[in-house]
């Protein structure tokens, strides 16, 4: 292609943007050629999925309002946190979103002036951000797509799943509430008619996903900003619980300056210690975190957690003494 048909085609394309719209005799006339290379050129625009249409109340083409966005006006810190987390997010794991995001922060580096370009990456050379290990998510990318439009148009779904709870894999159909990330992984908050209660589906493990076409009302009480309630992380059990724990001086600093629970409160003690009260809904979640802590920790309250930790603990020590005899 030569350089004057890439300029021309550049010019028409900004002269398809304006609010205006444009004939083709009007366009023909802009760009000083014929009526014929205009549709010529449209078609070359066809062709690389750039959305023009014909409006008739201006009586003119147009292309679509929201392909391309307008142009945003970064400051050298922001353009350095955007391609810092692309390039981080990109090598830590492939997740939903992140193939666009290394294209959008390829796009960003590239509309960059040389000398902020260069600076960003000596910067981005000397600045690392290390996170906990994710699920793996290749190949989830379309998986996801679909299932944010089914939410937004409140399509029912029907799913192939490997479910852990069951042992084995189930057939399920869901009205998809929310994607949300935790912890490790993506997962998919749905009320399903199966269970007859909203379930969380790891993206993971969804084998196939159908959107049906029809559609859904949420159920009554469903919060889509709190999709897992008070749970301690994201399994609710449907009791609350008042739990008081007490932390040893040596990781009485790292448990409180961390906002573990919305409900979370600390006070310190003389030596050093802590008093961490939480009110949670289930017990199972924060079992296994507090025996992260190993001698550390200690239970207060309630008595049933105080009981559960101790078993567990006692069935650990039982296993390692029996191997070493």
């Amino acid at each position: 292609m030569s350089v004057s048909r890439v300029y021309r085609l550049l010019r028409l394309i900004t002269l398809l943007q304006s609010s205006r719209g444009y004939s083709a005799r009007e366009l023909a006339d802009e760009l000083e050629v014929s009526r014929r290379t205009i549709f010529r050129d449209l078609n070359m625009l066809e062709m690389a999925r750039i959305p023009y249409y014909y409006d008739p109340d201006r009586r003119g083409y147009r292309i679509e309002r929201h392909f391309f966005l307008p142009p945003i006006n970064l400051t050298l810190a922001e353009s350095l946190a955007i391609l810092m987390m692309a390039g981080h997010l990109r090598s830590g794991g492939r997740l939903p979103l992140m193939s666009q995001a290394a294209r959008a922060a390829m796009k960003i580096e590239s509309a960059l002036p040389r000398s902020v370009r260069e600076h960003v990456g000596s910067v981005l050379r000397h600045l690392h951000v290390a996170s906990s290990p994710t699920s793996r998510h290749e190949g989830l990318d379309a998986l996801f797509d679909e299932l944010t439009d089914a939410i937004v148009q409140r399509k029912v779904c029907r799913l192939v799943y490997i479910s852990f709870h069951d042992k084995a894999q189930i057939r399920v159909i869901v009205r998809p509430l929310r994607l949300v990330f935790v912890g490790r992984a993506w997962y998919l908050i749905a009320h399903s008619a199966k269970y007859r209660e909203t379930r969380t589906f790891k993206l993971g493990r969804i084998r196939r996903l159908t959107v049906l076409d029809r559609t859904f009302v949420p159920p009554p009480g469903a919060d889509p900003a709190k999709p897992f309630g008070q749970a301690w992380s994201m399994i609710p059990e449907g009791r609350l619980h008042d739990i008081q724990l007490h932390f040893e001086p040596m990781v009485a600093g790292n448990v409180a300056e961390v906002q573990w629970h919305p409900s979370q409160r600390v006070e310190w003690n003389d030596d050093g210690s802590v008093e961490f009260h939480v009110r949670v809904d289930g017990l199972r979640e924060i079992t296994w975190w507090i025996l992260g802590y190993g001698d550390q920790v200690e239970v207060v309250s309630p008595p049933g957690l105080r009981k559960r930790v101790a078993e567990i603990a006692a069935g650990i020590l039982a296993r390692h003494q029996a191997k070493e005899a």
